[in-house]
């Protein structure tokens, strides 16, 4: 069991504005990270979310709002509204369940070149050629882009059935191995200090 399970999807900007924190976090406390990628509009439907686009207009202008200011905040490359998204999630996410199942590469650089790609980057994280670039910088094989596609779906789907009964309700979503959650982006500095106390 992990010390800290990943919940995230490769369409979330709040999970590209977490950056590599999450690992630096993990580093600093010794702790061990499992993750794991969802399908965010699935798990809004399942926990009583809505799907951006559906929202009201005033959730839609202060989400935007709000966006600006945490990748200012982060000083990371963002696009409020990039080229490809939304876009199939599935592929980049089959490639880093992947990626985890293969190792031999860094999964926390892979994610994050994943979201960087959608959100800084103007790539569709949906096409062959950006995952494989991806995988490749991070140092995996750009060939884990095509394996494992049933392993992939499975584990993608039960990742969603696990996050609705641990009650993830959106990305990202950070659960301690003692059950502590903490939600989004924002709540890493919260992340860090619960480790430093249960490890102190």
């Amino acid at each position: 069991m992990a010390d800290i399970d990943y919940y995230f999807s490769t369409l979330s900007p709040f999970s590209y504005l977490a950056g590599t924190r999450l690992e630096e976090i993990s580093a600093r406390h010794g702790a061990s990270i499992a993750y794991k990628p969802v399908d965010i509009l699935a798990l809004f439907s399942r926990t009583g979310g809505v799907p951006p686009k559906d929202r009201h207009p005033s959730r839609i202008e202060y989400r935007a709002q709000e966006l600006q200011r945490q990748a200012r905040k982060t000083g990371l490359a963002f696009n409020l509204k990039p080229a490809h998204w939304p876009t199939n999630a599935a592929p980049s996410s089959y490639a880093i369940i992947a990626a985890v199942r293969d190792g031999g590469g860094d999964v926390g650089a892979l994610c994050h070149s994943i979201l960087r790609a959608c959100w800084a980057e103007d790539r569709d994280i949906a096409q062959d050629d950006v995952i494989r670039d991806c995988l490749e910088r991070a140092g995996f094989d750009p060939g884990l882009a095509d394996s494992g596609l049933l392993v992939g779906a499975e584990t993608y789907a039960a990742n969603l059935e696990e996050a609705v009964d641990r009650g993830v309700f959106g990305a990202p979503f950070y659960i301690t191995r003692d059950g502590q959650r903490f939600w989004g982006q924002d709540r890493l500095g919260d992340l860090d200090a619960h480790l430093a106390e249960i490890k102190g």
